[in-house]
């Protein structure tokens, strides 16, 4: 095996003793991180204690199927945030916002002045600046939020916003352009009906938005937003995760 092989696996067997030694703490004192320390990892004195705790050990094992793919996808995840988060770190809110305004500010210079240039037949220039605008809005909101706040309000608001900054330029541009609108009503049709009869439907709340909601014009711009929060959330969420149990430091 090589050295790079041995490196591997030696990673893989430390995630997995930290995901058990973690499922064993919520029910028993002194698992995680123990075994070093001078008292040790706890164990029952008993025979019952015992075997509930070795039950509960075994319980663990399919657990940690499931969540180690998800580990290793927010590993992946909190590299390349980390990479745009230093990058915002350094421009900080003002710059993030500048930063912003000057990219859509000439793509809306050039939907306004060389209309041949951008793929947008009809109301190319307000198009791009209302996407522009939302993308500054939500870029803003993502930093900010990010850097005043703990953990939780990163997964809670600034992922989310940051997600944001990303699905919804295009379905604002799509209520001005038809360009763009060819593109993206259709899919916005397919994934709102998707989530319409594959998940409403099972916890019974699908005949409510049938009945009240017609999927036109600003909809598709709630539908999306709708999208961007979940999404955002399942983001930071696994990035907590992997920072749980594989730590940067």
């Amino acid at each position: 095996m090589s050295v790079g092989s041995e490196g591997v696996v030696s990673g893989i067997r430390f995630d997995l003793n930290r995901l058990h030694e973690t499922w064993m703490e919520i029910v028993y004192p002194r698992q995680r991180d123990a075994s070093d320390t001078v008292l040790g990892t706890w164990t029952p004195d008993s025979a019952l204690g015992m075997a509930l705790y070795r039950l509960w050990s075994a319980l663990g094992v399919p657990v940690i199927a499931v969540v180690y793919p998800l580990v290793l996808c927010g590993v992946f995840l909190r590299y390349q945030t980390r990479r745009i988060d230093g990058t915002a770190t350094r421009l900080g809110a003002v710059g993030v916002v500048l930063l912003s305004v000057l990219v859509w500010g000439s793509l809306a210079a050039l939907a306004r002045y060389e209309p041949g240039s951008i793929d947008l037949v009809s109301g190319g220039f307000t198009a791009v600046a209302v996407a522009g605008g939302v993308a500054t809005v939500s870029a803003a909101l993502a930093v900010t939020f990010r850097r005043v706040g703990g953990r939780g309000t990163t997964v809670a608001l600034a992922y989310p916003f940051a997600m944001t900054a990303i699905f919804l330029p295009p379905v604002v541009a799509a209520l001005y352009s038809t360009a763009v609108a060819s593109v993206v009503i259709p899919a916005s049709d397919s994934l709102s009906r998707w989530f319409l009869y594959e998940v409403l439907t099972v916890v019974g709340v699908a005949d409510f938005f049938i009945e009240n909601f017609e999927r036109q014009g600003f909809a598709y711009v709630v539908i999306w937003l709708a999208i961007s929060f979940p999404v955002g959330w399942l983001l930071g969420l696994l990035v907590t995760l992997a920072d749980l149990v594989r730590p940067t430091e």
